[in-house]
């Protein structure tokens, strides 16, 4: 029964293979003689809840080579997902030789027989978009959103890949991207719990069993792989007959079908090894295993062995998992981080897999607290769910909520849960592209009992535990296609977006429309003047308001707000930037009116219950704890400060979650101020994108917010005093002893946003730094294969701005990287400046993005919210394109010179200073001060 990601716990009952050649295009849709049968049925089930009406067209055919084809039409946006899945990953490695799927679709990026260049080069001058390859056990997938006049683009780099791949491996591109590969482990191994899934793979499957390593594989596997394991790997696996290929959007299926069999019909299938599709479930482990890691807070891992992907127990296992945690309503994370603040945080998933499947329970454990009796307390929590714990009316909020999901996420074609990969996902695991939506009838079935059943069977005291502590206080030959080169790309985009309407309610609140009636959801977004700015003496002020408004409102407590949210399908969030904080709203149509009034009670009656905010204040300084044990965290704390000073407004921590003196001072009264200040009509714009019209939302929102009034307090204003960059570099060390990596990261105060040049700022720092292919990434990645990936931003601030380049690179050449980091900005800076076909490459990509960047109704919500929080005319956005494609070497250039200084970065470097240390300070790029040195 297919799950459609692993976050998401929908899951459901594959049908037979469907579409044979010639068969018209079939909907997706739920079978009506099945619902009418089970009807009877589901009367008798007081868990059952009526499944949305779901539609994804598709035709399925099977190309003479063995190639799976599967096309969705899709005609709202001028754009083609194209997603192509091969039938192999790391349960198909051997002992030994493990990592080679992970490692070999590192190198499918490197080029091909016929294009030998970066793979990402063509499509990031073609407005690419949702661009990635991803490998877990069962499979390896690559995927692409191209504007339709790329399509024939994209399909002939995929299908030369898969038919003309063998020439091209050769030792050099071999130990480049294993260098790559081995930087991703250290990266992920140097992270806090970050060793947790391999010890978890070794520890609960038994030797041998192709879930006994992880994907990434290890360090000896992977220095051992040679020239002709790979190339064996490509011959055994890349075959047509071994793959799905899905193309989604616009256009038709004769279109696709001519396509298909033009660029990849050629190419011919050999001996494709059999699939590995049984395996008898391992035993329950019974074993308790303890690491340390420099943790800032104990973490417990649950693992229970249960049955795989296509079992008939999967819909309740994924009920289960959201039963036990994920939500504020669910068992655990009520009992253990609510009731008895005895954690930070718990999550449950079930790890669903083609041989076998996991549950899995993560219990992050308050400091301070003993371990011993959280363990304790979970254990019994678990063996009381397990007897009777399952409610009815939980289960019913659960499947109303994923289904409410479910809609909102089928708006995309491509990338991570778009529609390409919801087709493919099914046909991979159930040989049927249907599966996902002709089973949610069967999953909204699912009842109290089975549950039940599933919770007793499984949720045994034989288990596996993980206990991580913190180590201290912290080739074919294909004649059919042109090969001498690649198709050239359409430059035509034709673009139509929804007209903004914009409007004011009774109560001066401003409102801008964009109807959008592809799904039946409505998204909006209520964007304030506020953030972190106005924090004061108290840095994470703002973001603690934020996070209190789902913490209850009007005569809901918080677990009933959250229970009132699933009831709805509706989702109600609040987020805090440096300048600005929102709270959005995404709801299903028929579901409006009472999810209105749902959000007029947050934004209008917020609780603020003391007991609540002692419990995110105390669960806010365990994250910040966290952050401080993270490279990256520790370093996105420090930097802004040394930046802009402490006592500015943009000074606080670039995470957001603000300080620990801060924190604890923020009392109820400061959120009730904060409240009544900054959240009133007059500073606020709700946007509005979905299913709805003007005559329909007006009276609703009138109803809803008819309380709500500017106070006849004058709105304050929010100061952002200028401040001056260091005449010199500075560099700041912090001690991290052993780690594996060091993590660099660079600041630059740079002037504010403004319309004027910003699309030449925007390539230049695209350029330089800002993409897959930029000078900084090539060189530490590609060329050096010193890190896992290099790059920079700028916040987008209402004052001046932060530009941060950040790297993270292994620990001998962490001098080195540096010294290459400077030498790129200065290069560009001087003899080496924007190269013309750089800036066409990036002029053709950028325009040819904007077929996909309005795909999704939240897409378009964040580009309208973007454009009115400027103060920009509709028209900014349609313009867009016209203004990027004039654009011309001299304006780029002057962007560097006024933005770029690299002799002015105030350097920030987290590594184990006993290595590291000597070899910064000879730099001389700059005074070199340890921080927490005396």
């Amino acid at each position: 029964m297919p799950r459609l990601f692993p976050t998401l716990f929908i899951v459901v009952l594959a049908l037979g293979a469907c579409g044979e050649r010639d068969e018209p295009p079939r909907a997706l849709t739920v079978d009506r003689e099945a619902a009418a049968s089970s009807k009877a049925a589901a009367a008798d089930n007081a868990a059952y809840i009526q499944p949305p009406k779901l539609e994804i067209p598709f035709h399925k055919e099977t190309l003479d080579n063995g190639l799976t084809v599967i096309v969705h039409e899709d005609h709202k946006a001028p754009v083609v997902a194209v997603n192509i899945w091969y039938k192999v990953g790391s349960k198909d490695e051997q002992p030994g030789k493990t990592g080679f799927a992970h490692l070999f679709e590192h190198l499918m990026f490197n080029g091909s027989e016929n294009f030998p260049g970066e793979y990402f080069e063509p499509f990031q001058r073609s407005g690419a978009t949702d661009m990635n390859g991803t490998t877990d056990n069962d499979r390896t997938n690559y995927f692409e959103t191209v504007p339709v006049g790329a399509l024939d683009m994209a399909l002939w780099m995929e299908s030369d890949r898969m038919g003309h791949f063998s020439g091209a491996i050769s030792q050099e591109k071999l130990d480049e991207q294993r260098g790559v590969v081995k930087n991703e482990k250290r990266q992920g191994e140097n992270a806090p719990y970050g060793k947790a899934m391999d010890t978890i793979a070794e520890s609960t499957f038994p030797p041998f069993h192709p879930y006994s390593w992880t994907p990434i594989g290890s360090m000896e596997d992977l220095d051992q792989a040679s020239l002709e394991d790979v190339k064996q790997w490509f011959a055994e696996y890349y075959q047509p007959a071994n793959a799905i290929l899905v193309i989604a959007g616009d256009i038709t299926v004769d279109q696709a079908m001519a396509k298909a069999r033009q660029y990849f019909g050629a190419i011919p299938s050999t001996s494709v090894p059999p699939r590995l599709k049984n395996w008898e479930l391992p035993v329950q482990p019974n074993k308790r295993e303890i690491l340390f890691d420099q943790v800032p807070q104990a973490r417990i891992y649950k693992v229970w062995n249960v049955p795989a992907i296509g079992s008939k127990e999967e819909d309740a296992l994924g009920l289960l998992a959201s039963l036990l945690a994920n939500r504020r309503n669910s068992l655990l994370y009520r009992r253990l981080v609510l009731d008895e603040q005895v954690a930070t945080n718990v999550s449950s998933f079930y790890y669903g897999r083609q041989l076998a499947g996991q549950l899995i329970v993560v219990v992050d454990v308050k400091p301070g607290q003993p371990l011993e009796k959280v363990e304790e307390l979970l254990n019994k929590e678990l063996l009381a769910f397990a007897q009777k714990g399952v409610n009815v009316e939980e289960l019913r909020r659960i499947k109303q909520s994923e289904f409410a999901e479910l809609v909102k996420g089928l708006e995309k074609n491509g990338g991570f849960g778009g529609k390409s990969d919801i087709l493919a996902r099914s046909e991979f695991y159930y040989g049927d592209p249907g599966a996902l939506v002709n089973g949610l009838q069967k999953y909204a079935e699912v009842s109290v009992g089975e549950v039940q059943e599933i919770a007793n069977r499984w949720l045994k005291a034989d288990s596996y535990t993980l206990i991580i502590k913190p180590k201290s206080e912290y080739s074919s030959t294909s004649q059919d296609v042109d090969r001498s080169k690649l198709p050239a790309v359409d430059k035509t985009v034709e673009l139509e977006l929804p007209q903004q309407q914009p409007f004011a309610l009774d109560n001066g609140l401003k409102v801008v429309l964009a109807e959008r009636h592809d799904t039946p959801a409505v998204f909006m977004s209520l964007q304030f003047r506020s953030g972190a700015a106005v924090d004061g003496e108290k840095p994470g002020l703002a973001s603690i308001a934020a996070r209190m408004l789902s913490e209850g409102a009007g005569d809901y407590d918080n677990l009933q707000f959250s229970a009132r949210e699933e009831e709805l399908g509706a989702n109600i969030a609040a987020g805090s930037g440096l300048d600005y904080n929102s709270i959005s709203l995404t709801a299903l149509k028929n579901q409006l009116e009472p999810s209105l009034d749902l959000l007029a009670d947050v934004i209008t009656k917020p609780l603020f219950a003391e007991e609540n905010l002692d419990r995110v204040k105390s669960n806010r300084l365990d994250a910040i704890a966290q952050e401080k044990a993270q490279p990256q965290g520790l370093a996105m704390r420090t930097l802004p400060p040394l930046l802009f000073g402490d006592q500015h407004p943009y000074g606080s921590p670039l995470t957001g979650s603000g300080t620990v003196e801060g924190v604890e001072a923020i009392g109820r009264d400061d959120l009730v101020a904060f409240h009544e200040t900054w959240v009133r009509p007059d500073n606020a714009t709700l946007i509005v994108v979905g299913d709805v019209t003007r005559k329909e939302l007006e009276p609703l929102l009138n109803n809803a917010f008819s309380g709500w009034n500017a106070p006849r307090e004058s709105l304050p204003e929010v100061n952002i005093p200028a401040v001056e960059r260091p005449q010199k570099a500075r560099v700041y060390l912090l001690d991290r002893p052993g780690a594996q990596q060091s993590y660099i990261m660079a600041g630059l105060v740079i002037p504010p946003w403004r319309p004027e040049g910003a699309e030449a700022f925007d390539a230049m720092a695209d350029i330089v730094a800002g993409k897959f292919t930029s000078r900084v990434n090539m060189n530490l990645r590609e060329d050096k294969n010193w890190s896992y990936g290099a790059r920079a931003v700028s916040l987008d601030t209402v004052g001046q701005r932060p530009y941060i380049l950040f790297a993270p690179v292994q620990t001998d050449k962490t001098a080195p990287a540096m010294r290459e980091l400077l030498k790129e900005y200065r290069d560009f800076l001087g003899d080496q400046p924007v190269r013309k076909e750089e800036l066409a490459d990036y002029r053709e990509d950028e325009v040819l993005k904007q077929s996909a960047r309005f795909q999704t109704k939240g897409q378009l919500l964040s580009s309208i919210a973007w454009q009115v929080e400027k103060g920009l005319p509709p028209e900014y956005l349609a313009e867009y394109p016209q203004r990027v494609a004039a654009l011309t070497q001299p304006q780029v250039e002057a962007a560097a010179r006024e933005f770029l200084a690299p002799d002015q970065f105030t350097w920030v470097v987290v590594g184990d200073l006993d290595k590291i240390r000597k070899e910064v300070e000879a730099l001389d790029i700059g005074p070199v001060i340890v921080i927490g040195e005396q």
